[in-house]
This record gives C-alpha cells, sequence and structure tokens, in this order.
C-alpha cells in the first residue's frame, strides 16, 4: 500500500475524516519510516501509524474507518514532493492575499502636496560628528542649503558605523563603495539645481532582509552568508531616486528573530552589556548610537515596536499594505511590514513619503494616499486610551511548597518566584511612566476617552505566523539546513518550523476567519476616535499586527538610576533579555486607523514637541 498525499485526502474524506492535520501527520510518519529502512521502494502506511496520526490529531478513528482508509491507499501517487521539486523561492508569495481593511472601508487615495516644517538656526561646527544626531530634517536643510556636503556626512558615518560596530556589533556589510559614489553624486545633483527632495544626500542604513545588488544579503542567518540577489529591494530602488545613500547593511536575528544573528548579539546603545531587542536590531542600535541618519526595519510581530523601544528611537509601523515589501525576505506574507525607524516622527514622515505606494509587484500593496501636513491642527483629533493596561499591576501569586515538594522542586518554585516578584517590581516601576504620559497628554489638552480592546484571543490567532514562516523556509527544515541557524532551543526558528508543519489546514482557515473578527471589531474602535494610547507591550502589539493597524513608537523617558536591574542570563551574555534597568529608555505607543498613518504622525509629533525625550542619546565612549 503506497502513500499518496492527495489519494490519502480523498481516502479520508470517504471515509468520514475531517481533519486537516491527520493525513500531514501519517505522511511523515509513513516517510520516516521509509528514510529509516533506507529504501527507496514506495513507502507503506500501516495501522499503527493511523493510531498514532489520529492520537496527534486528536482524530477517532474506528477499525472499519481504518479499513476503509488503508484499503484507499493502494497504488496512489505522491503530491508532496511534486510541489517540493519545484524549489519554490522565498519571494515567490501564496496566492492567497491578505487585506487588513474590514468591508465598506474607504481609503483616500488623492495625493496631495506635503507640508513639512520649517527649520532654522542649525550650528554647524568644523567637527562634523557633531551633527550625528542630528534629525532627516535638520541634515536635509543644511544639504539643500550646501552647508554640508553628503560626502562629509556619509564620510563621517562610515567612520562612526566602523568605530562603534566592535561594541555594537550592528553591521553586517558596509556599502562603502556604493555610499561614496551616491554621495558625490547628491552633492553634484544638488550644485547643478537638481534637488531631489529632503533625502536627498541624507545617509541612511537598512536591515539585511532587504535585497542590494552586488552585496550579500544574509537575513542574518547561518546558511546565507553569501547569498545575494540581482535587483535592487523596491524600497531601496525608490531611496536611491530620492538621493538617499545607503552606508551599511544591518543586523536582524537569523530569520528575523531576536537579535542574535551568524555574527553574534547586536546591542543597546544605552546598555551594551544587553541585546537591542529584535529583529530591527541594527537598524535600532544604529539610529540610536547616532552612526546613520535613519533605517529602514521591519515588522511582523514586534520587530519596530520592540527594538525602537528598547533603543530610545521613534519607530512607525505603517498600515499593512502601505509599503510595497518586493526584494525583502518573507517571514509571514499576511504580517510582513517595511516601515523606518529615526529619531523623530516627522523624520518617519519624511522616509514613509518617498517608500509607500503600490509598486505593481507586491499585490498587497494598497494604492492609498500619506498626506503630511505638518501645519495640521493636531487637536482636532479624537483621542481614547485602552484604560485597564493603564491600571496598576497586579502583585504576582507566589507559587507555595506542597508536601511531595524535593529540594530540587524548592529550588526552582524559589527561582520562579524571585523571577515573578521581579518582574512585578519592573512592571510597576514602568508603570509610572505609562501614567505619566496620560497625565502628559491631559495637560496638553487631550480629552482622553477610554477604551476597551476587543474581547477576542489574539495570542491564539498567531500561529498563523508560524506556519506562513514554516513554508517560506519549508527548504530548511525538509534539507535539514535548519541545523545551521545560530539559536536552536524550543522557542527558536528550527524547533518552530517543525512544530508548524502540523498545524492543520483547517485550523489556519479558521483562525483566519477570527482575524477578520478582531478586523472588523478593533475597526469600530476608530469609529469613536482617530488615535488610541496604550502601552508598547500590551495585548496590542499582538492585536494589531494582526489586523494591520499602523502603529507609532515614540520614546517616553529614561528609566533612573534606581531603577530594578534586570537578571543576569545563565548564559553569561549580560543582562536578561526583557527589560531594561537604570538609564535605558522606556516607549508609548499610538494606534490610529488603517491608512490614517498621517493622522497618527501628526499628533505623535505633538507628544514628542511637548515631551522632548527624542533628544536624549546614548553616552557611547
Amino acid at each position: 500500500m503506497t502513500l499518496n498525499r492527495r489519494g490519502f485526502l480523498a481516502a479520508c474524506s470517504h471515509a468520514g475524516i475531517a481533519s486537516a492535520l491527520l493525513p500531514g501527520v501519517l505522511y511523515t510518519l509513513a516517510s520516516r519510516a521509509q528514510q529509516a529502512a533506507k529504501s527507496d521502494k514506495p513507502f507503506q502506511v500501516t495501522e499503527e501509524m493511523l493510531d498514532q496520526a489520529a492520537l496527534l490529531a486528536d482524530v477517532p478513528l474506528t477499525a472499519e474507518q481504518k479499513k476503509m482508509m488503508l484499503d484507499g491507499l493502494a497504488g496512489m501517487r505522491e503530491s508532496y514532493e511534486a510541489i517540493r521539486k519545484l524549489n519554490l523561492p522565498n519571494s515567490v508569495a501564496p496566492a492567497l492575499i491578505f487585506d487588513p481593511l474590514p468591508a465598506g472601508a474607504k481609503v483616500d487615495s488623492e495625493r496631495k502636496p506635503a507640508r513639512w516644517s520649517k527649520v532654522s538656526g542649525i550650528a554647524v561646527s568644523g567637527n562634523l560628528e557633531d551633527l550625528a544626531f542630528l534629525s532627516v530634517r535638520e541634515q536635509a536643510e543644511l544639504l539643500r542649503t550646501r552647508r554640508v556636503s553628503s560626502l562629509g556626512l556619509t564620510q563621517m558615518y562610515l567612520a562612526r558605523l566602523k568605530r562603534y560596530d566592535s561594541k555594537l556589533h550592528f553591521v553586517v556589510s558596509l556599502t562603502e563603495e556604493r555610499a561614496l559614489a551616491q554621495a558625490k553624486a547628491a552633492d553634484a545633483g544638488i550644485a547643478a539645481g537638481r534637488y531631489r527632495g529632503l533625502l536627498h544626500g541624507v545617509p541612511w542604513g537598512g536591515k539585511d532582509l532587504l535585497a542590494v545588488k552586488g552585496y550579500p544579503t544574509t537575513w542574518g542567518a547561518g546558511g546565507f552568508e553569501k547569498q545575494q540577489f540581482d535587483e535592487d529591494a523596491t524600497v531601496v530602488q525608490r531611496l536611491d531616486a530620492a538621493g538617499a545613500v545607503l552606508v551599511a547593511k544591518l543586523t536582524l536575528g537569523a530569520l528575523a528573530m531576536g537579535d542574535k544573528w551568524f555574527g553574534g548579539k547586536t546591542r543597546n546603545p544605552w546598555n551594551p552589556e544587553q541585546g537591542s531587542s529584535g529583529s530591527s536590531a541594527g537598524s535600532a542600535s544604529a539610529v540610536s548610537a547616532g552612526c546613520v541618519a535613519f533605517a529602514i526595519g521591519s515588522e511582523t510581530l514586534g520587530s519596530i515596536s520592540s527594538p525602537s523601544t528598547r533603543c530610545g528611537d521613534t519607530g512607525l509601523r505603517p498600515t499593512f499594505g502601505f509599503v510595497p515589501r518586493t526584494g525583502a525576505m518573507a517571514l509571514s506574507w499576511s504580517m510582513d511590514k517595511l516601515g523606518p525607524i529615526c529619531r523623530t516622527v516627522e523624520d518617519c514622515a519624511i522616509v514613509l513619503d518617498s517608500i509607500y505606494g503600490p509598486d505593481g509587484m507586491d499585490q498587497a500593496a494598497r494604492d492609498a494616499a500619506f498626506n503630511w501636513d505638518a501645519e495640521f491642527d493636531w487637536k482636532t483629533l479624537r483621542v481614547g486610551y485602552f484604560k485597564k493596561d493603564f491600571e496598576k499591576p497586579e502583585a504576582p501569586k507566589l507559587k507555595e511548597a506542597d508536601a511531595k515538594e524535593t529540594a530540587e522542586d524548592k529550588k526552582k518554585r524559589e527561582a520562579g518566584n524571585a523571577t515573578r516578584a521581579l518582574n512585578h517590581e519592573q512592571d510597576l516601576y514602568d508603570w509610572r511612566y505609562q501614567t505619566a504620559a496620560l497625565d502628559k497628554l491631559k495637560e496638553m489638552g487631550v480629552a482622553l476617552v477610554p477604551m476597551a480592546l476587543p474581547d477576542l484571543p489574539y495570542g491564539a490567532m498567531t500561529p498563523l505566523l508560524e506556519a506562513e514562516a514554516a513554508a517560506a523556509f519549508d527548504s530548511l527544515t525538509i534539507s535539514g539546513r535548519d541545523k545551521l541557524l545560530t539559536e536552536q532551543g524550543p522557542g527558536d526558528w528550527p524547533n518552530t518550523f517543525r512544530k508548524a508543519r502540523f498545524y492543520p489546514a483547517v485550523e489556519y482557515i479558521q483562525a483566519n476567519r477570527a482575524r477578520t473578527l478582531a478586523i472588523r471589531e478593533f475597526s469600530k474602535l476608530f469609529d469613536q476616535v482617530d488615535v488610541i494610547v496604550a502601552p508598547t507591550f500590551a495585548d496590542q502589539l499582538v492585536a494589531t499586527n494582526l489586523t494591520g493597524h499602523p502603529a507609532l513608537i515614540v520614546p517616553n523617558g529614561l528609566r533612573g538610576a534606581d531603577a530594578p536591574r534586570p537578571l543576569k542570563s545563565e548564559d553569561g551574555e549580560g543582562d536578561h533579555d526583557n527589560v531594561g534597568g537604570p538609564e535605558t529608555p522606556v516607549s508609548i505607543t499610538f494606534l490610529a486607523g488603517h491608512y490614517k498613518d498621517a493622522k497618527l504622525c501628526a499628533f505623535g509629533r505633538a507628544y514628542q514637541d511637548a515631551t522632548g525625550f527624542h533628544k536624549l542619546h546614548p553616552k557611547l565612549d
């Protein structure tokens, strides 16, 4: 009885089996049995395999059903292998296109000229490093008026990248030759009166999941160190067209997870003993350290939000579909977003203005307008906040000893209780910054409307990401090359990819149906308000990445010297990877409706101007 995927599905259907997991499990069991036997003959499915698969899939089978299925499996051809022989590259997207808009939603597609802020009085000394932490808007004015040259800025940033990389580990590849040529061309264009706009001559860095012709695109992962592509990513092409100067390809955790990559661990400039968080690790670290004027990151489930918070940057995760992802590594086709990491909100608006809009290749990219107006009256916006997320954290319930507790059990229990107590102490400390943000908004004249996050199981929908990621990197799992990835723990990609292969197709569809409810219910909130204020790491982070709503992450102060110190990692690599400790940044997040990114930025800019936290920079020397 040879095994065939397509035929087996039919046999399951005839036998009354509706689960899409059981066939895949059974196929895997039979395939492994064939491999173990080192046989080239068509592999066999047995009743024992059926029992094992049914147990894992939680599908009861009667003896009659098993006999019917076994009888229907004889002589059928394979189909898994037929698909695998296509050797689908990461760039090939599924035929299904995710749309974050609820039914009946309308999108403004009329583009209007951007209105940028006016700047003046920028001092220029003989030392160009004094300009390292200037905003893009300020650098643009100096370049436009030819008070500084693009070549000078580019050389300054290249020098800083080289100097601080040994400390922060944020560079995968310097694009020095390309950058110097671009800078010279930018200066010549400006001198000839061919000024392209605010990014003309401004040096930037890109997360190394963006393809750049002539340079490796490593995805931060072992086994991909020499990978190259023949075309630039759309975002890179658009920034080239705007006159921006690419100085470096910056680190990301392997295949966009965390801050550990094949070359080490990217560090937080505020506390180099700590990772910069991920996965836009190098982008956030380099911006924070004043080593690029801005960077491009990406977010699937926190990869702009988390490192922007850790490094004290301003990060914009645009509405899903605003920025085309052509030429960027795919992790989850229905959740990946590209966005800017900068020093100011208006810098994010400047960058987004150059990279958004359809490119004819990313079918999820929508024709929507981003109309920035620096003079927009943000006081006309209705503002809500997730009331529950700003309440004082409750003390955790500590585990008590039981009569059967061993000495080893006691040790583990006490360690767990100590961790829970410290986490609570840290939450209490950071809660003060969250409530201070609300107080500041009230001081600004904002009438905050209390709101509640729709009560839906957002966490239960996140296996969608894992299933898509497992498909994106299917060849790694099948070939065994996943052993080359840096991290191999229970929560890392190799194990996650393997687990995701047992996620039922039916449950994937059901989770997407639940996601439709989430989009519908979350979108209703923006019928009541224009902007919502939320802690960055509250439940909204998962919810809005699933619903595709935009998020703006802005600095919200520095923890004081009295802040609880993080736990030390067991591996001795530095501070515990969760939260900061003394003199490290905190953030606050603003949310808005789909494609309302311009209004979102207008409000965030007002808060940023009122607080000034974005002007704080780490001491690197």
